[in-house]
Parts: structure tokens; sequence; C-alpha cells
């Protein structure tokens, strides 16, 4: 209920009131009583009259933000409590208009007027309260309202609303275009935000702001608000356009609303080329030439070619060899023998360069001599021998293969930082120079000379003490103690066999220790199947003397047996198997199968407890297969089966292998 408010010396001095309505905040001026009252639409202008015509000047004037109101008494101050008249008055904005319900309640007579036309009449002295709802469609634009009340006897009550009818089955008006569109770019941000003027409809649901680049609208968002910030904008120099529109509860939406345009700055790079890697030559090349598709970004600029001897080929100023225009370069790269990789990328107008294109590669004939010379070469007189030894930089020439050595003029042979020289005479004063070859023969400068007088050294280093051999299950553990011989160089390891009761010619099995030649404990990877062995060992110096085996300590060991009871050929007719490096390699000949077409190959491992061979796994094709068993037994000797498995469940006969862990 809003009673008419008593005029006091406050209120009349009063500037402003706030009034709520429509879920927005209005201000209603409130001029003194002795000036003419204005309301700001959609508030409505409340007049107050001594008679039920409406006759003679108003006794009040007012503002009201609602119609609904009860009195039990005079409603303003020199009103009587009968027989009095209210008027409300409001011209409004309705925007595109459509269906709205106007409804009244109350006693005595109410009479509503749209544009002067009189649309509900309840014009009856009644104390009792009666209601009545008038559906109706309202044009775009503004109308005119216009509620007129009596009170001829007892309480007095009036209500009056007019609300638009939002039902989708109803209302097929569409809302206004939005109006007032502009938008502004933040060229360091790349966001553009849209502005606009809100819409006069009154069953406005919200904004959908689209955008568009060419011919098709992509929506950004829906919302309440009368702005949006776009921070989605590619900058690629392009010009997009904006438009708003309006959409009401009913589902309409408007026309849109005066496009906008906002042309981006462009950081977007064009795409790197393609076609680069098609470029190839068939041999060694002198010259390159290279092709690629042009981009057909409008705002190309050029190309920038990237060549280096490693890949990836990063695109940097050391690497840049060319910027053509157009989409076809040529090049000579230096005749080193290297391959030389290209890559492209593309500029536009703005600075921006693509991605690297894919790679060419290219191989040059080598007609570079090597630069590199040995500052260091030296000559060192052994018992039989001379050694020239020396250092070497790859850094300096990536293509490095070897040294030609000289001595007193004569080539004698070729070395990688060392070379010994065997065909000496003791008391003999020799001259030697080395020189730089690539791996195209191209040969460097002559290194500078050492001179060098062989006198001889042919004394051995002392014998071997110490010597153990235990035995293993992955082969014979060997230990012995350390040469005191001051030039000593390396370990030669002898083995021989028992067969029959006689043992077998010393082998030289230095090559075969995984340790090397210089450590004083070792293993021989011998196949432990229960033979008796004996070991020699003994030490050699920097010039290769060495005490003869026969003369050697020695020591004898019996193997562990680790053989199956049950063992296979490594190849059948149909599978194959190596071992090698701790992998097992199995290969199946589905040509030479008579029995079918097997679909796995399983694998069995040897269980020395159980003297059983155990299923580990089934391939999944039958391809060539290689695999690491990384359950088996460490330091062992271990023993595999594996079988061909056909689709009915049967297993082709099996073929073994074995390997150390």
């Amino acid at each position: 209920m809003n009673p008419a408010r008593r005029t006091t010396a406050a209120a009349a001095t009063a500037t402003a009131v706030v009034l709520a309505t429509a879920g927005s905040l209005l201000t209603a001026a409130v001029a003194p009583a002795s000036a003419a009252v204005t309301c700001t639409s959609p508030v409505f202008k409340r007049q107050f009259f001594a008679n039920t015509g409406f006759s003679g000047t108003p006794k009040k004037t007012d503002c009201d933000n609602a119609i609904d109101q009860s009195w039990s008494g005079a409603p303003a101050a020199g009103l009587p409590s009968n027989n009095f008249g209210v008027r409300w008055t409001v011209t409004r904005d309705f925007g595109s208009g459509g269906p709205f319900a106007l409804g009244v309640s109350g006693t005595d007579g109410i009479r509503v007027y749209l544009d002067g036309v009189r649309k509900i009449n309840l014009w009856s002295n009644t104390t009792s309260s009666r209601s009545k709802t008038v559906n109706l469609t309202i044009p775009k634009g503004k109308h005119s309202l216009r509620i007129d009340y009596v009170n001829w006897t007892g309480a007095a009550k009036v209500k009056f609303t007019y609300t638009p009818r939002t039902s989708a089955s109803v209302d097929k008006v569409k809302p206004l275009a939005p109006t007032g569109t502009s938008v502004s770019y933040d060229k360091a941000t790349g966001k553009a935000k849209l502005t606009w003027a809100k819409n006069k409809e009154m069953d406005l649901a919200g904004y959908k702001v689209y955008r568009r680049l060419n011919g098709t609208w992509t929506r950004l968002t829906t919302t309440t608000a009368t702005s949006y910030t776009d921070t989605t904008l590619p900058k690629n120099g392009a010009t997009y356009y904006y438009e708003v529109r309006a959409h009401d509860k009913a589902g309409n939406q408007s026309a849109g609303s005066a496009d906008r345009a906002v042309t981006t700055v462009d950081t977007s790079a064009p795409a790197a080329p393609t076609g680069v890697e098609d470029n190839w030559a068939i041999g060694m090349v002198t010259s390159v030439k290279l092709y690629w598709d042009g981009n057909s970004e409008s705002d190309i600029a050029g190309y920038r070619v990237y060549r280096s001897t490693s890949k990836p080929v990063a695109p940097t100023a050391e690497n840049l060899v060319g910027t053509p225009s157009s989409a076809a370069f040529q090049d000579t790269p230096p005749q080193t023998g290297d391959w030389y990789y290209y890559v492209v990328t593309a500029v536009d107008t703005h600075g921006n360069e693509s991605a690297v294109s894919g790679t060419a590669e290219f191989e040059t004939y080598d007609t570079t001599a090597p630069a590199f010379v040995p500052t260091d070469l030296a000559a060192t007189s052994n018992e039989h021998d001379v050694t020239l030894t020396w250092s070497w930089n790859r850094d300096q020439d990536a293509d490095l293969e070897t040294f030609r050595v000289y001595r007193d003029g004569a080539y004698i042979g070729d070395a990688s930082g060392e070379f010994v020289d065997h065909d000496v005479e003791p008391g003999t004063t020799y001259t030697y120079h080395v020189r730089a070859e690539d791996d195209d023969g191209n040969l460097g400068p002559a290194s500078a000379s050492v001179t060098v007088e062989h006198l001889g050294d042919r004394t051995p280093p002392g014998t071997v003490t110490g010597l153990t051999a235990t035995s293993a299950e992955n082969g014979i553990l060997l230990d012995w103690d350390d040469s005191t011989a001051a030039d000593f160089d390396h370990y030669e390891v002898y083995r021989s066999q028992n067969t029959d009761g006689v043992w077998t010619a010393y082998t030289n099995i230095t090559d075969s220790l995984p340790f090397g030649s210089s450590q004083s404990a070792n293993r021989d990877p011998n196949l432990p199947d229960d033979e008796n062995l004996r070991y020699a060992v003994v030490a050699v110096d920097a010039n290769g003397n060495a005490l003869d085996v026969a003369s050697a300590t020695t020591v004898d060991v019996n193997e562990f047996n680790m053989t199956p009871d049950q063992t296979y050929a490594e190849t059948s007719d149909i599978l194959t198997t190596d071992s090698a490096y701790g992998e097992i390699y199995l290969s199946y000949n589905e040509a030479a199968d008579t029995y079918g077409t097997a679909t796995a190959l399983r694998v069995y491992r040897w269980d020395n407890s159980t003297h059983t061979y155990v299923q580990q796994f089934d391939t999944q094709a039958t391809d060539y297969y290689r695999f690491t068993d990384t359950t088996a037994p460490s330091d062992s000797t271990v023993f595999y089966k594996v079988t061909a498995v056909y689709a009915d469940g049967t297993e082709s006969a099996p073929v073994g292998t074995w390997m150390f862990t």
C-alpha cells in the first residue's frame, strides 16, 4: 500500500526520491507544492480530487511507483473520506510492444484507458472487491496509460498491473534490435569491448552477441548486461564484425544491431611451407635446388631458408642462407662431404615467421682437406718396436677418419692416435711424421717430425701369482694378483680342456672376457657343462714382452653342469632361435611349415629346481621377434625352448637356445 504522502516542510524542500520499479532504480523529481509535479516514466503521476468527476484543480499531486492502495479514511489532507477520485497517468516506451495483460481489482469505480481508449470499466458503488483482466496487444513505441478510481462510500481499495504475456504460444513479437552499439579495440591485449543501449522491452530476457569474419555469424555469449568484452579475437590482422540481438522471455529474437567492425593486430604467423621435404637428389651434389608450395596467405612477404649439418635445423641467424621472395631457392653448400639439411619458413608483412617446414637432405662431395695437425706426436722405443702416439680432435674436422704414418719419408700404415712400428732394428735411428686423412681420402698437412733411436727391451713381466678359478652358474670366475711390472700393459688368459684324461693345447681366450684384458679379475663365459678346465695367465708389458704360457702358473677347475636334461637344436625347418647381449631372437618360416600356419610362438624357460621347462609367454604374432627375459635369475646360465602354436592348441617340435644373464 502506498498512502498519500502528507506535504510537510521537509518534503517541500526535498529535491529527489528514489523509486523501485521493473527491477531497476528510478529517480522521480519532487517539486515544491507550488510547482508542477514531473514523474519520470515508468513512475505514475497521481492526482487526488475532492469529487468523483475529476473536476477542478487536484488537491494533491505526487508520484507513485505502483498502484496498490487501500484507504479507510481520507486518502490525503484536504480530501473527504467518501466521494473522492484518484487518477494515475504514465507515458512509457513499450519497445516492440506485444501481448500484455491489464489487471485491476478493488471496490467502487475503476476505469483503465490506453492512449485515451477505455479498456476496462468497473464503475459501480460497491463495497465488495472484484477484479478483471484484459489481454490485448500493445503496438510498439510510446503509449499512455490512465487509471481512474472513485470511492463513493466506505473503505477504498484499488490495484492495477500491466505485464507482458511471455508464453511462447502467445508472444510472437520480436524485440526491437539493440541500438547505440559501439566497439573499442585494445591493440596491446587484443581485446574488443562492445557496448549498446538498454532495450525498452518489458519482457526482455537478455542479449546475444555475435561475431563474424566473412559471412557466417558465430554467437559469442548470452548476457543480461549491456556490454561484452571479447577475449578470443585472433591476432591475425583480419577485420571482424559484431552485432547484438535482443531476445525476450518467449524466445523471440530481434534482428541484429548495426554491425561494428574491428581490425585486429597481426601476431599470427603464416603456415609452415609444405613440399620442402620432397626435394632430393641421387648421389652427392655440388649445388642444391629447392622448390615448395607457395603459401596462400594474402600478406606473405617472402621466405627464409635455413641450412645445417645436423637435424633438427634451428631457424637461427647462423643457419640463414637465403631470403627468397618466391617458392624456390638455389644454394651451393661447402664441399665437405657432409649431409646438409634445409628447412624453409614463411614470413608475412608484419614480420611474423612460421614454424619450419619439413626437411630436405643432400649429401655433398668432400674435396676439403682436413685442417687438423697433431702438435704432440711422440715416439717411444720399446723392446721389439717403436710406438707413436698423438692426440686428435674431431671437433675441428668431423669427418676425420684416420692418420697416415710416415717413417723416414715413406708411408708405412694408417692409425688413429697410436701406431706401433714392428719393422725396426735395434740400434737404428728413425724419423716419423703423420698426416690427417678424412673419410674421402683428403690429406691434411704433415705434422712436425720426431726422431727416436730404437734400443730394444726384451724383458717380460714376472710370473702372475695368486691365480684362482671358481665355478659359477654363468661361467668360471678368475682372479689373480696385480702385476708389479713398471711397464705392465695387459694380461693374456689361456684355457685348456681335459678330454678323456688328456689336456688340450691352450687357447687364448682374452678377447672373449667381458671385463677386458687389463683387469686382474675376470669371468670366462664358457657354457657350464661339467667340463674340467685349466687356466693360465701371463702379464704383457708395453713392449709386448710376456712369459711363455708353458711357464705360467696354472689352476684347474670343474665347471658346474647347468645343461638341462632336455636340449634342442637352435634351428628347425620352421623355427630359428639365437641369443646375444641378453636378448633372445625368434623367427618363424611359414613357407616351410607343413603342419599349418602358426598363430603364436610359445617360450619356455628351464627350471633347474624342478628339471622341467616352464612356460613363460606366447607372442602376439609370428613375425620376427626378440625379447629380454626380465624375470630370469641373474648371474646365471638360462636355457629356453620355443614352439610354434597352432589355432587348435597343438605345438610344433621345439628348438632351443641359451644365454648368460
